[in-house]
């Protein structure tokens, strides 16, 4: 008996250890870690399972992977510091997890460890490219348009050399928004010649988010959005100190930036920053000559305080900027004869020489914001959010005008817009998320008296509500997010044309939507995909225009019985993440109705005050469709190359025709060198700017497009530590071969080429 009872046991141990050995350990745990606060990424918690005595610690996008688990039961553990430990028992019996884990923050009374500042994080699964950390400081001097083409899929739309204007797939204006922390930046953005009002010194990252995201920001964001975020302000005791001097040789430009920050000792949780830069140049140079009265003097400061809390956060927030513009006298001609002679020469048939100097035609603008903003932890699921924002721009335009006129500005307007918004966030421990809110605007727009000219646009009042709801699951790899948003507009127009008043009353509104998804396919590759509806109000001087845009050298006409825009736009990426290759690769489709263009007419209009040409505002459908691409691959621990390029298309599907100024197919490539140390900053490297011609014109235009070009730039960067500080060195060289070209979405490329070889050194002091 026994020995059957000892041969059955044998029998089922060498069963068991049959099916042990047969059995696969194929499963896999894939997460994702974010803050529960405010679905923010964690990066490098740290993930840990006892039983099989592995881990991993989550990526730039708070996702992990652990893989060759056998079937079981697992006990697995979070951690990161200042926040809860998750501790949480995983059933892999069934098959592979794929799940979301959300960490609470906790208070230490560890030295060193104090509570950080607030800054919102922006979710959303549409396409996202950042500035930041190193990239960032070497787009610093240059204006934000310019900084921004660091970027597949964004160019710009500019007026000579210092006013550009950045385009997201072919939008630009109205149908972007610039959010200046966290304020939507209100000027008069309508004009092609109207650059933002910012200074890009602020910025602590700049973001661009591709997709349509009215449903998050409201109508004017159809075609995308643009963040201007600072750092969050301290919450202890410590000073950080960022110096910039930088200078250039084309327009013998100089610039300095200053921006300090500090907390307080006695309150925990208090902190301030002040920040304040000055900038002058004179007339650019083309390769080949200088560019008459293309100079620019700008200053602006800014200056934050604010207070945070494990329940309470509380900001104020203050800027001004304040511009003045050249702009080339060459634009504004005297006689038909005259303009028709300089677009046939292609240059001005003068060359002044360089000077500071800054006459008529010029812009001065000036811009105020100021911000107050708290958030309230109502639970630790719920936040409530209450932002209120106040601007002011100033605008004035002079013109080259006899006598005392010659001193009034031609065009004079004042803005005065106030924003509210009021918003709840939750967040939950289960795989959901969301934010609920409403919000306000209420612009009042002036000509001031004494131009002696008939107001381009005239006064309006314009007031838009808007409410809203966005819900997200976000599990493991997976997320997806809908969003629901109504907005009502009106408008109250007045002016006197001829001794007559004319008014109108006006309303507009709509629905905007969206539905989005991202899933991480694998530990390298993402997969986003988003689908949103847009629609966008006709702005009051496409309505209302009537007369010469002093700014554009132009002649405007607008036609009150436009309608609204509305869109739909499809926006798909994936992107690899591997050892020594990244890439991303964007496509997207936008059908847009009653797209709202401005279509030279092929006329002139001759005054005493010289020969314009002749615009209108129009109206058809439209679809757009395109491709970004960007990537780099390390050869070597040493070298490195990258590219990224970008196509549009863009059709008048009623006309069967292209729409004007929309960008050429362009692509920049370039390689890098590193030395010394890998810690430490000390790159080299040359890069190659192509751009073709745009063979796709509108059926008019005052000048054919200009050829294809191809620029080559050399950059150099070097850090030094000294101590616990830093000195950063750069050397920038644009146009290193002094190439004659002239950039299609160059509103001056009839009468001129575009700048010439610059270079610029860049000194930057970190303490």
């Amino acid at each position: 008996m026994k020995i059957k009872y000892s041969a059955l046991l044998l029998l089922l141990f060498a069963l068991q250890a049959q099916l042990s050995f047969g059995q696969k350990c194929d499963l896999s745990i894939r997460g994702k870690i974010i803050h529960l606060e405010n679905n923010e990424p964690i990066i490098g918690a740290y993930v840990w399972i006892a039983e099989s005595n592995t881990g991993a610690a989550s990526d730039e996008n708070g996702n992990f992977f652990i893989k060759d688990l056998c079937p079981g039961m697992y006990n697995l553990t979070i951690q990161y510091l200042g926040h809860k430990e998750i501790k949480e028992t995983i059933d892999l019996t069934t098959g592979p997890l794929n799940k979301t884990f959300r960490m609470e923050e906790e208070s230490m009374e560890l030295s060193g460890v104090e509570i950080h500042g607030h800054r919102e994080a922006v979710q959303t699964t549409t396409s996202v490219s950042s500035l930041y950390g190193e990239a960032l400081l070497e787009t610093r001097g240059e204006n934000l348009g310019e900084s921004l083409k660091r970027i597949a899929g964004v160019t710009t739309f500019s007026t000579g050399n210092s006013i550009s204007k950045p385009v997201i797939h072919g939008m630009h204006s109205n149908r972007i928004m610039i959010l200046n922390n966290g304020i939507r930046l209100e000027g008069q953005q309508w004009g092609a010649e109207h650059a933002p009002e910012i200074d890009p010194f602020i910025a602590d990252e700049i973001t661009v988010i591709k997709g349509a995201e009215t449903v998050r920001f409201g109508p004017e964001a159809m075609g995308g959005v643009i963040l201007v975020t600072p750092a969050a302000l301290p919450t202890k005791k410590e000073s950080l100190t960022n110096i910039h001097l930088l200078g250039a040789t084309n327009g013998q430009m100089g610039n300095i930036s200053a921006t300090h920050s500090s907390g307080s000792d006695k309150i925990k949780g208090l902190g301030y920053r002040v920040q304040g830069s000055a900038k002058r140049a004179g007339n650019i140079k083309s390769p080949d000559y200088y560019q008459g009265n293309t100079g620019l003097s700008e200053y602006s400061a800014s200056a934050a305080v604010g207070y945070s809390s494990a329940k309470l956060g509380v900001e104020g927030y203050y800027s001004f900027f304040n511009t003045t513009l050249g702009i080339l006298k060459d634009s504004h001609t005297g006689n038909l004869d005259d303009l028709e002679n300089i677009i046939a020469n292609g240059r001005p048939f003068s060359d002044p020489g360089f000077t500071y100097d800054i006459t008529n035609p010029k812009q001065v603008v000036t811009h105020h914001l100021a911000k107050l903003k708290s958030h309230y932890h109502l639970s630790d699921r719920w936040k409530l959010n209450f932002q209120y924002g106040f601007q002011f721009n100033n605008r004035q335009e002079y013109d080259k005008r006899r006598g005392d006129l010659n001193e009034r500005p031609s065009l004079d307007l004042e803005l005065y817009t106030n924003t509210i918004d009021l918003f709840a966030d939750h967040t939950h421990i289960n795989e959901f998320s969301g934010t609920w809110g409403i919000n306000l605007i209420q612009q009042a727009n002036s000509n001031i008296p004494g131009t002696g000219v008939t107001p381009l646009i005239p006064n309006y009042d314009m007031m838009n509500a808007g409410i809203y709801m966005m819900e997200k699951y976000s599990k493991g790899s997976l997320e997806l997010e809908v969003g629901l948003r109504f907005d009502i507009r009106s408008i109250s127009t007045a002016r006197y044309v001829q001794s007559v008043l004319e008014e109108a009353d006006l309303n507009y509104q709509n629905f905007s939507a969206f539905l989005g998804g991202l899933y991480q396919l694998s530990p390298r590759v993402t997969f986003s995909s988003n689908l949103g509806s847009a629609w966008r109000a006709p702005n009051v001087n496409e309505l209302f225009s009537q007369g010469l845009h002093h700014g554009a050298a132009a002649v405007e006409f607008g036609d009150p019985d436009l309608d609204s825009e509305k869109s739909f736009k499809w926006v798909n990426e994936i992107a690899y993440d591997g050892e020594k290759t990244h890439w991303e690769l964007t496509a997207y489709t936008n059908q847009i109705q009653d797209y709202i263009y401005l279509n030279p007419t092929g006329e002139t209009y001759v005054s005493l005050r010289g020969t314009f040409n002749v615009y209108e505002y129009l109206q058809a459908d439209a679809f757009f469709y395109g491709f970004d691409l960007s990537g780099s691959y390390e050869f070597t621990d040493k070298i490195s190359g990258y590219a990224k390029g970008s196509i549009i298309r863009a059709k008048n599907t009623e006309a069967d025709n292209y729409f004007p100024f929309i960008p050429s197919d362009r692509m920049d490539w370039g390689m890098s060198f590193e030395f010394g140390k890998k810690q430490q900053t000390n790159k080299l490297t040359l890069s190659n700017m192509l751009v073709a011609r745009q063979n796709r014109e509108p059926d008019y235009d005052l000048a054919p497009a200009p050829p294809g070009y191809s620029l080559i730039n050399l950059g150099y960067q070097r850090q030094f530590p000294i101590g616990n500080d830093k000195l950063n060195i750069g050397l920038q060289v644009q146009n290193l071969l002094n190439s004659s070209y002239k950039e299609y979405m160059n509103r001056f490329r009839y009468f001129t080429d575009d700048i010439g070889r610059n270079i610029m050194l860049k000194i930057n002091y970190q303490f």
